[in-house]
């Protein structure tokens, strides 16, 4: 694999870190006696800024976009995501796969691993958070991957693909995800020289907000595995349970979301607002199938989420909201003009583009905690937790605490967990799915995972008839490193989604 360590990673996101870091800048690294391919040590300060924000651009852009599509949150109606809303996907994901995520976020992660370990392990656990974050992205999305053998430069041009079981399980000479994120959290308890402070883009410093972010993964994580390794979910869940009951010492509060902000400078948006409104405006709008749902649920995020659209005479629907207006997923159909289009609103851009990408979340936490108590039968109540989710993901849209009370009242039999443990299953993972509005990514997991919520596959598909099951290797790795490649198709489940589970599965 030709995926080497960036010269000086910040210049590609110079302008995404400086929404965090306004002084974070390459320039002071351009000495003219230094080659700017042979760069000195880049500062924690400066490196850390790069790496996170990196994360959540990479979230939010294409693979995000992708992910929108394929659960139907948005629709393609032009240019790529036209194409990709049919699950036409080949071809695509280099810049994604060497530059983002391998070549920035992960030769970055572990770049500040190595400068801090000794003297400043904060930053390196940390560096160790954001490293188990962007492989658990890599290995969701592609299935067996570069991984123990990735990140050594020169020194291993053609790494194995690692299965994916063993990246998240662990296997001789292959640490686990699991074990990484252990690492990070220890790293965090030890003394060091130097602590993140304003170059902190999320917590500030805030160690103790970096260990719930770091327990919030190991509950991402276990949930992930929890159809195809329902005993180690268990194990791992308890795990965080033992440190607080109904997951304290992970994220327990909105406001210590991992979400990291952006700006409303050209260049400093988030990458939903620079696509869809600075880059792309006519690209993309809502899903029929999406609005559909979120209108029989009565659902007061909707305005929140899409933009309305009064003066459409034939609008999808037609809401106490407001009237919106989607396009069927795959559809061949002409989009009606932009001012009739039902378009991403306030919680996912902001009002110029700051809003944070939100990469684990609160109402996250609630819904794997509800789920496993009835699939793993972890401690907990479910419903309290499914009710907690709910109101985690409302109130972080803005909705006032009124407004949240007076759903609830009109609308028990949504917001109450009722019949069997798999209709369980299925009502916390649609909430779910309608809270990770701007986390494509998220739904998709669990969507491949559970089947939840029953989605019909796109119009005018090619490819595959199902909706994709992961994403096909970049052609500058089958270039550069095919005869390490297993082969698949966007049809083949990846490891953790391979073996179906009745209880996911039934009525």
């Amino acid at each position: 694999m030709n995926v080497f360590m960036k010269n000086i990673t910040c210049f590609r996101y110079a302008a995404l870190a400086a929404t965090a870091l306004a002084a974070a800048s390459c320039s002071k690294f351009l000495d003219v006696n230094v080659s700017p391919n042979n760069p000195i040590t880049v500062q924690p300060s400066v490196q850390l800024p790069t790496i996170t924000i990196g994360t959540a651009f990479v979230a939010g852009n294409t693979l995000g976009r992708d992910g929108d599509l394929f659960i139907q949150h948005f629709a393609g109606i032009a240019n790529q995501p036209f194409t990709e809303d049919k699950y036409a996907i080949s071809g695509n994901y280099d810049n994604e796969w060497r530059g983002d995520l391998y070549g920035n976020n992960l030769n970055g992660a572990q770049t500040l691993i190595a400068n801090t370990q000794g003297t400043s392990p904060a930053y390196s656990g940390i560096a160790k958070l954001l490293k188990a974050y962007n492989f658990a992205m890599v290995t969701d999305m592609w299935g067996d991957v570069p991984y123990s053998q990735a990140l050594q430069g020169l020194t291993v041009i053609h790494p194995a693909f690692d299965k994916q079981q063993d990246i998240y399980e662990g296997a001789t000479g292959i640490q686990s995800l699991f074990d990484l994120v252990r690492e990070g959290l220890a790293d965090l308890d030890k003394p060091g020289t130097l602590a993140p402070g304003a170059d902190d883009a999320v917590y500030k410093g805030d160690l103790t907000k970096w260990k719930k972010m770091g327990n919030m993964l190991l509950l991402k994580f276990a949930n992930t595995v929890s159809k195809k390794d329902p005993v180690l979910a268990a194990k791992v869940i308890n795990e965080v349970l033992t440190k607080g009951a109904d997951g304290t010492a992970a994220i327990y509060a909105n406001a210590d979301d991992f979400a990291v902000p952006f700006g409303t400078a050209v260049g400093n948006t988030n990458p939903f607002y620079s696509y869809n409104v600075t880059n792309r405006p006519n690209d993309q709008m809502a899903s029929t199938r999406f609005l559909d749902s979120l209108a029989a649920y009565k659902d007061p995020r909707m305005p929140k989420y899409f933009t309305t659209t009064p003066a459409n005479t034939a609008p999808t629907e037609t809401t106490v909201f407001g009237k919106f207006t989607g396009i069927e997923n795959g559809s061949n159909a002409t989009a009606p003009v932009r001012a009739n289009r039902s378009l991403y609103n306030t919680y996912v851009l902001g009002n110029a583009g700051e809003a944070p990408v939100r990469l684990l979340t609160n109402f996250q936490r609630c819904f794997i905690l509800a789920e496993a108590v009835i699939t793993l039968k972890t401690p907990g109540i479910a419903d309290s937790l499914y009710k907690q989710g709910i109101r985690a993901s409302m109130q972080e849209t803005g909705l006032s605490q009124g407004d949240i009370n007076s759903y609830f009242k009109a609308n028990p039999a949504i917001v109450t967990l009722s019949g069997t443990d798999a209709h369980k299953v299925n009502q916390i993972i649609r909430q779910k799915w309608t809270a990770w509005v701007g986390n494509g990514y998220e739904a998709w997991n669990d969507y491949r995972r559970t089947g939840y919520p029953r989605l019909q596959p796109a119009l005018n598909v090619s490819f595959t008839p199902n909706i994709p099951q992961r994403l096909l290797y970049p052609p500058s790795e089958v270039a550069a490193n095919g005869d390490n490649m297993p082969t698949v198709t966007i049809a083949t489940p990846v490891w953790w989604t391979s073996t179906p589970n009745p209880l996911y599965y039934a009525n």
